[in-house]
């Protein structure tokens, strides 16, 4: 069998069916609800409307989170019949491995990793810097050693951003259950501080700071600002902040009745983390006028202090650094399930495709857990941060047009969904093309690090996959 054969020798539906029924199904509704806005409605929603606004938009940031929700949304109708038609661990790479082949199934795997990977990094990192703050006006300040990683102002390791995660792992290897237990009572909890920070700052809205809505466009050392332009970058930019809902497809074999249950949690996530995202992004600009947060790592509490709320700046702040927890939980959940099906498909070790004597994924728990630690710890990762939204992207570009692929089989050898892409053939390609044109926007240095991330996938493939894999050893 030549080489491009391999690379397209497809997985049988039914293997994976059979593989992931020892996985236990106990996940409802609500959980995939609160996992779905757990994540998506993280440190990002306290962080980046502001930044976006004083870096590209003014004011219109809140037309830039409606577009990047619009594109999210065409993509999460595809997820959504997806993860019906295929409950398999594993999400993007298993569907696509069984639709497209081995190699597409594990490129577009690969690239999902990198969300996951950094972005637990990145959410540990941000709680980390949230949760000194807090404790820094009590006179209880960490050595620059333990607060920056290697070789940044004198720094070794983050040890908050190692312990957050440690201590997410320790509560997923108790199982998904128990895990969705405390993610529900957390998401509950962070929501209600969104809405006490959105009913606060109305009270503080200036007119004035809205004009212009949309400011005139220039060209800044930062990219474009003002314009369609602006809110473009912006985009791209806010785009990140709705990726969470994958992680909802990757558990989806410890769904109960997942065809109804999986389309209900994607979607319905999404549009509950739009609304909160259009109400802090309009708040946001309208307390403080937005070129004043520049440079400020939190937004959030800049508004409530400087508009006169420092009481509620403390409260919400707190309950924002416990919500992150929730973000961390769910990528912990979803890279742990994704590597599993690595391990499973003979792609990686098998060693991590084993389950523990509970039915749990312990061991690629822990080594997702141990290389997150690795990155978030030790590792600068500012210049990394992009990389998340470049490899969702291109998974999600994989999965829109992956629903030509899937619905001719549906009825066959794949379950036909009871929900199914509305609009069908025109919103898949209008899917495809959005992701494309947001993946497009992206800064020229996200683009290089998802090339070098991709090519050590290629390699991993080549020189391991393609020998290992369950499909090569069957035939």
């Amino acid at each position: 069998m030549n080489l491009w054969k391999k690379m397209n020798r497809k997985e049988n539906p039914s293997i994976y069916q059979e593989k992931d029924g020892h996985l236990v199904r106990t996940l409802k509704v609500r959980d995939f609800l609160a996992l779905g806005v757990g994540t998506i409605v993280s440190t990002s929603i306290f962080t980046l409307p502001g930044e976006v606004a004083a870096l590209h938009t003014g004011p219109a940031v809140a037309i830039s989170c409606v577009i990047a929700s619009i594109v999210a949304g065409l993509v999460a109708f595809a997820y959504a019949e997806m993860a019906a038609a295929m409950p398999f661990a594993g999400s993007v790479y298993s569907w696509i491995n069984v639709i497209f082949g081995e190699f597409w199934g594990w490129f577009s795997g690969w690239a999902l990793l990198a969300e996951y990977l950094i972005g637990m990094a990145f959410v540990a990192s941000g709680l980390s810097a949230n949760f000194r703050a807090l404790i820094s006006p009590l006179g209880w300040r960490l050595p620059n050693a333990l607060v920056n990683p290697l070789g940044v102002n004198g720094g070794v390791l983050d040890l908050v951003a190692l312990i957050a995660i440690f201590l997410c792992a320790i509560l997923v290897s108790f199982g998904v259950s128990k895990a969705s237990k405390v993610e529900n009572f957390l998401v509950i909890i962070k929501v209600l501080a969104i809405i006490l920070f959105v009913v606060v700052g109305l009270t503080a809205i200036k007119k004035a700071n809205f004009l212009p809505f949309v400011p005139q466009y220039r060209a800044t050392s930062h990219g474009p600002f003002g314009g369609w332009q602006g809110i473009y970058a912006g985009v791209s930019m806010i785009y990140i902040s709705f990726l969470g809902f994958d992680t909802i497809a990757s558990n989806s074999a410890e769904a109960v009745n997942p065809q109804k249950t999986m389309p209900r949690g994607i979607i319905g996530s999404l549009l509950i983390a739009v609304v909160l995202f259009v109400a802090v992004s309009l708040v946001l600009v309208g307390m403080v006028p937005y070129h004043q947060y520049l440079n400020s790592a939190e937004p959030v509490g800049y508004a409530l202090r400087h508009t006169g709320h420092g009481v509620i700046a403390v409260i919400v702040q707190s309950v924002a650094v416990l919500g992150m927890f929730t973000a961390l939980i769910g990528l912990c959940m979803a890279s742990s399930r994704l590597v599993y099906s690595f391990g499973r498909d003979g792609m990686l070790p098998k060693k991590l495709g084993k389950l523990n004597s509970d039915h749990r994924p312990a061991n690629s728990l822990w080594t997702v857990a141990i290389v997150a630690i690795i990155i978030s710890a030790f590792i600068p990762f500012s210049f990394l941060t992009q990389l998340v939204s470049a490899g969702t992207l291109i998974a999600f570009m994989f999965v829109s047009i992956g629903i030509y692929r899937l619905r001719p089989r549906e009825g066959h050898d794949i379950v036909d969904p009871a929900f199914k892409m509305p609009l069908y053939p025109v919103l898949p390609f209008l899917a495809f093309l959005g992701s494309f044109a947001v993946f497009w926007g992206l800064d020229l240095q996200a683009k290089k690090y998802m090339l070098f991330w991709s090519i050590i996938g290629i390699l991993i493939y080549c020189f391991y996959g393609i020998r290992h894999s369950n499909i090569n050893n069957r035939k």
